[in-house]
């Protein structure tokens, strides 16, 4: 008789249990720290996120899977191949870059955010987020999301006292909520007609699926990326996003704009391409629309925000984030078109590690700027290069690296890889629609851009830059003067080994 107790791969599972664990020892110590010693919960944070980040190293070269079927080992729960590592590097990394904003945050926050209330929630989410690519059954695909979006919610309602925080988490908690309990439903049918949770015999099973459950499935299917549609904050379903980013922690808008995509998409991959290749003619269709109707919406939206509005910086790169959005849809649509999914996965996943460098390097821009000019405007911009250079010009680099021109060539790089997938697939039309929605976007980075380097009005403001923002900016200059001077590096760490 075979044994059912599991050895556990420790190493495998280790970035998503450090992270988890850091999180419980904050706010343990949380309990005996005075009040004066609660910034180091902050830097214990960092510290434990550069730990989960590190441990990624010893699992490079190697394709390791745990908590597997008693009678069959190639059937497992929990996968670390290169595509959980790029995603896993994507969320930890920028975690530890929210982080590093968030200790300057709360020391600004006086007292509004509750240091250890926060850093339990952010190392959670953190760790739902780790564990979220590795999952290959949807029972830990759904348990990974909502440990991911439960303490989302409360971080962005955490600032006491702020009426526009509370409406921003309610929005948010809102529009999961559905997502969640449509994700569900979808699940469920699609384990009642095919009789298994893991991805694989679900892409397996649901091809032979007894004509009387045929329906069922088919309902599931759609429920289910609906679901996820809601989680990539994909039109119609992006109605929460500008609200909540203006709302919340500035730390936690840039947090969501970064980590919560590569929750949403890395699901929506797994799902679409791993469980439910079959259907490819159902989803794939879909998604080109979603896609097309997401960057359009976006980039619209963006271009429509007035430069003196309140907090009108932090709603352009709401929009923006949409857009993004849209363009991260293209590849994967692509992959059911496609001869090659694969590649155009590595397409998302390459476009996903340039969007995450380059917006939380202008999200760490917009924190410095913020602590001079609390209302956060477009405006406030104007003349930046006369006071802080320097700042000036990063700001104008992460936003060109957005819009894909040059000097950011990562940028340029990244969008022509999502391109080519559009063109490879036979999707011209959507490729057109994307070559507009480029154009458009190109007017707002650049009407940003040219206002960073204009004469001030009045007196020019100093923005002075604490130590963990400073360090914020220089790590995303980095990896985006990196990229941009040997772009290729990108294609070779995204090869997905998915399939």
């Amino acid at each position: 008789m075979s044994s059912l107790v599991q050895s556990v791969d420790w190493l495998a599972i280790a970035p998503p249990t450090i992270a988890a664990v850091v999180g419980l020892v904050v706010l343990v110590a949380d309990l005996f720290l005075a009040e004066s010693r609660k910034p180091l919960l902050g830097w214990i944070a960092v510290a434990g996120l550069a730990a989960a980040a590190l441990m990624l190293l010893p699992l490079l070269d190697a394709d390791r899977s745990t908590f597997c079927l008693v009678g069959d080992t190639e059937v497992c729960s929990y996968t670390a191949d290169r595509f959980t590592l790029v995603i896993q590097f994507l969320v930890l990394g920028g975690a530890l870059l929210c982080a590093l904003l968030s200790v300057t945050a709360l020391k600004d926050s006086g007292k509004r955010l509750p240091e250890g209330e926060y850093w339990f929630l952010f190392l959670s989410s953190a760790a739902g987020a780790a564990l979220l690519p590795a999952s290959r059954d949807l029972a830990t695909l759904v348990v990974a999301l909502e440990v991911a979006s439960l303490p989302a919610f409360a971080l962005v309602g955490l600032r006491h006292g702020d009426r526009r925080s509370s409406e921003a988490a309610l929005k948010f908690f809102l529009s999961s909520v559905t997502a969640t309990a449509v994700s569900l439903l979808g699940i469920s049918f699609v384990y009642a007609a095919t009789g298994t949770l893991h991805l694989t015999r679900v892409a397996e099973r649901i091809q032979d699926v007894d004509g009387q459950l045929a329906t069922l499935a088919q309902t599931g299917v759609v429920l289910t990326l609906v679901g996820f549609a809601f989680k990539t904050a994909a039109v119609p379903f992006h109605f929460w996003v500008p609200d909540t980013y203006v709302g919340a922690p500035l730390p936690i808008a840039a947090y969501l704009s970064v980590i919560g995509k590569a929750v949403g998409f890395s699901g929506l991959i797994l799902v679409t391409v791993v469980a439910l290749p079959s259907y490819a003619d159902a989803w794939a269709p879909a998604l080109a629309v979603l896609a097309a109707l997401t960057m359009t919406v976006g980039n619209v939206g963006a271009l429509r925000q007035q430069p003196t509005r309140a907090y009108s910086a932090v709603r352009l790169l709401a929009w923006s984030s949409v857009g993004q959005a849209g363009y991260l849809l293209v590849p994967i649509a692509a992959a059911g078109y496609s001869d090659d999914p694969e590649k155009s996965v590595g397409s998302t996943l390459a476009y996903a590690l340039m969007y995450g460098a380059v917006n939380l390097g202008a999200f760490a821009v917009a924190a410095l700027v913020g602590r001079a000019h609390r209302l956060n405007r477009v405006a406030d911009y104007r003349g930046l290069y006369a006071v802080s250079p320097l700042t000036a010009l990063l700001m104008g680099f992460f936003l060109l690296c957005l819009a894909g021109l040059p000097p950011g060539v990562i940028g340029l790089f990244a969008k022509v890889t999502v391109f080519a997938a559009a063109v490879d697939a036979g999707l011209g039309w959507l490729a057109v629609v994307m070559a507009v929605n480029v154009v458009i976007a190109l007017v707002y980075y650049l009407r940003w851009t040219a206002l960073l380097f204009r004469a001030t009005e009045g007196e020019p403001v100093r923005h002075r830059g604490p130590a963990p923002v400073t360090v914020a900016i220089a790590l995303t200059a980095v990896l985006a003067v990196v990229l941009s001077g040997a772009p290729q590096l990108v294609l070779r760490f995204t090869d997905t080994g998915l399939f």
